[in-house]
């Protein structure tokens, strides 16, 4: 145990390792079962203050973070297709500080919206650069919106192909139809011939309950190995009042699923989902009086569930 405990302080990378899907488990470099659970930051281009070393390594220490996910925005203005250079400095300060701090990232193609190649470019880019590190995760398209399974099928074999000739190994994340949701059509009908992979399930409490529990754990039942890299308390909207007695069921379910989970978001905007007041300043030291009702709910979480 007190060997345990020396490891995981020193981060989960170094505990951990090399990540690996066996069926529909997250495993260790030594195929012991996982389950990673953090924190996304908001959109880079509309919260690019919190992209920094110093966010990083407090969520890592202060709120007991085994995993961060950069959200690379291709929507909104300022995004990464209009200005690539500035997203990848954003996103290479999250990678960077996670790396240096031991704990895992997400590389999250943020857009509702198909760039396929886009993203082929981008995932063949960051790969070449980023991919001999452990701490890397792909994830591949955010949230899907009007998009078939089928097209996403596609899509998808393309990015991941593209990330595999410079990474064989690392989790790739792979969205599903509306909003990753329609984790059933994963279930009917999965890529077939890649290694390493797995489906994300977005959920907001308030808005999603025990009908998309139920369809998450029947996929995983049939052999979906799902990861979900978004979710919070309140209404899909982002806003709203928070439901923290479905929040708590989704937090159970995963749980005992053992399903890897990341909370919805680092940001200072004016909506419930946000986690930070404004006066806060951007490279952590977030007192009680600085949390927003949703990141102070998300740090006891991670505190209490990643507790090792």
């Amino acid at each position: 145990m007190m060997l345990s405990l020396a490891a995981y302080a020193g981060g989960p990378v170094k505990e951990w390792g090399q990540l690996r899907v066996e069926g529909t488990q997250l495993c260790d470099q030594n195929g012991k079962p996982v389950v990673l659970r953090g924190v996304s930051f908001g959109w880079h281009n509309i919260w690019p203050r919190f992209y920094n070393k110093g966010a990083v390594k407090w969520i890592k220490n202060d709120w007991n973070a085994t995993v961060v996910r950069a959200a690379m925005g291709l929507m909104i203005e300022d995004n990464y297709l209009e200005n690539p250079d500035f997203a990848l400095t954003c996103v290479e300060n999250v990678v960077k500080a996670a790396i240096k701090n031991d704990v895992y990232v997400i590389v999250d193609w943020h857009s509702h919206q198909m760039y396929t190649d886009e993203a082929v470019k981008f995932f063949d880019h960051f790969s070449k650069k980023y991919g001999k590190y452990p701490n890397v995760i792909y994830e591949i398209f955010n949230e899907p919106v009007n998009d078939s399974w089928e097209a996403l099928k596609d899509y998808s074999s393309a990015v991941i192909k593209a990330i595999r000739a410079n990474d064989p190994d690392n989790i790739i994340l792979v969205g599903c139809p509306h909003w990753d949701q329609d984790i059933h059509l994963v279930a009917d009908s999965p890529l077939k011939g890649f290694d390493n992979i797995m489906y994300t399930v977005h959920f907001y409490a308030a808005t999603h309950k025990q009908d998309l529990r139920d369809r998450m754990e029947n996929a995983i039942r049939r052999g979906v190995p799902v990861f979900v890299s978004e979710s919070a308390g309140m209404e899909a909207s982002g806003n709203g009042p928070i439901n923290a007695e479905e929040w708590q069921k989704w937090i159970d379910t995963m749980e005992r699923l053992r399903v890897s989970w990341v909370c919805w978001s680092v940001s200072d905007k004016d909506e419930t989902c946000s986690m930070i007041l404004p006066r806060a300043k951007a490279n952590g030291q977030w007192t009680d009086d600085l949390l927003k009702k949703s990141g102070k709910m998300v740090r006891d979480f991670l505190r209490k569930y990643n507790a090792h």
